[in-house]
């Protein structure tokens, strides 16, 4: 019998390792998205991603949560970042702006009043989406206080009418990937909950790769000169549902932020504050 604790195996152990990898990165190259009735890959399906980002697109350690009585369950959890390069290149000013909001997120944090989260940030919320694409427009409905754009595919030089929570979306194809052009976003929303934000002056450039069947790799370009000494990106998989009958649940949060945003106004409110 073999001894694979031996030591003389580890360079063949090593040489095959780096073998399969290349050979997985040409496999992945190589995926052709199946195509829809009109001759485009197909992006039609439920999609969620996984990880912390929505906590903090930056490597991150754990740390408690804003409600003791929930324990463990309540806590915030560590995560790697999914900016590359690391971190965000903030201008000194806006950066402390950032630290500010995040010393406050649970009082400025938008998601928290159940606002609509804003693009990239929607994406990456841990709730399913649905993409629903016809060769004109494309369709992402969001759970998440029920959101929605249209990515217009057709309309290469349409102009934004005024600015919105979710931005103006003008969509191409380069080969399989899906590439859309985000402008016009008011600046309300954050990218996550750690309180990085940006101005009404961003664009997002979206693309999402498809790289096997039930995969996508979504990738954001972020540019906001007011904000950023620089453009920066963030990628991470994305994965389709495949549970039976998946499909949307409605989420309209308002009813759980009312409180939160119109508590002052109530009866007697001044009084409780007081207290």
């Amino acid at each position: 019998m073999l001894n694979f604790s031996s030591r003389q195996y580890l360079p063949a152990l090593i040489l095959s390792l780096a073998l399969l990898s290349p050979l997985a990165s040409a496999q992945d190259a190589a995926y052709r998205a199946p195509r829809d009735g009109y001759g485009n890959p197909d992006f039609n399906g439920i999609w969620q991603a996984m990880g912390t980002a929505h906590w903090d697109l930056e490597t991150h350690e754990s740390r408690a949560g804003p409600l003791w009585q929930l324990g463990a369950l309540g806590a915030i959890p560590g995560g790697i970042g999914i900016v590359e390069g690391g971190s965000i290149p903030y201008r000194a000013e806006a950066l402390a702006r950032r630290l500010e909001n995040q010393a406050n997120w649970m009082e400025l944090d938008p998601v928290v009043k159940c606002y609509m989260p804003g693009i990239p940030r929607a994406n990456y919320m841990p709730y399913p989406f649905q993409i629903l694409q016809t060769p004109d427009h494309i369709l992402f409905a969001y759970q998440f206080a029920s959101a929605s754009r249209t990515v217009f595919m057709n309309r290469p030089d349409y102009e934004a009418q005024i600015p919105t929570v979710m931005g103006h979306s003008l969509g191409h194809f380069e080969g399989d990937t899906l590439v859309i052009k985000v402008s016009d976003q008011y600046d309300l929303t954050w990218f996550d909950s750690a309180g990085n934000h940006h101005s009404e002056n961003m664009t997002v450039i979206e693309r999402f790769t498809p790289t096997g069947l039930d995969t996508l790799l979504y990738e954001a370009t972020i540019d906001d000169p007011e904000i950023f000494t620089a453009p920066w990106k963030i990628s991470m998989p994305l994965y389709r549902r495949l549970e039976n009958n998946m499909r949307l649940v409605e989420f309209k949060c308002q009813e759980y932020s009312e409180e939160i945003i119109y508590g002052h106004l109530r009866q007697g409110a001044d009084a409780d504050i007081n207290q």
